[in-house]
């Protein structure tokens, strides 16, 4: 199976909209990968949780079956737990997830 895991950490919303969420919503549906998966780590938990245009568009890659999660200290340190969680996002302790991605057979990418 291939196995992608996307870690968005950056908060520069033009890397966001234009490749992390771009490419996310659409990896699933054109088959790129069989399963996917994108972590939200430290400061794009902030700027998702400020930007309507970016949860939006979190909704879209959601509904393709990419599953979602959010580092639970990170969201915590910046206020937005709330926010993210409403979201459907899963507020996780992502290393944990990412350490057991590199061990095992997901291809992993960041931003």
């Amino acid at each position: 199976m291939n196995k992608l895991l996307i870690v968005w950490s950056t908060a520069e919303i033009e890397v966001a909209k234009k490749m992390v969420l771009l490419y996310s919503s659409v990896i699933l549906p054109r088959g790129y990968w069989d399963k996917a998966h994108l972590m939200i780590w430290g400061p794009s938990a902030k700027l998702l949780a400020e930007n309507k245009e970016l949860q939006e568009m979190v909704s879209k890659v959601k509904a393709t079956g990419v599953a979602l999660s959010c580092c639970i200290v990170c969201s915590d340190e910046y206020g937005v737990t709330e926010k993210l969680a409403s979201l459907e996002i899963e507020m996780i302790h992502t290393g944990e997830l990412l350490t057991d991605a590199l061990k095992e057979e997901w291809k992993v990418i960041t931003f």
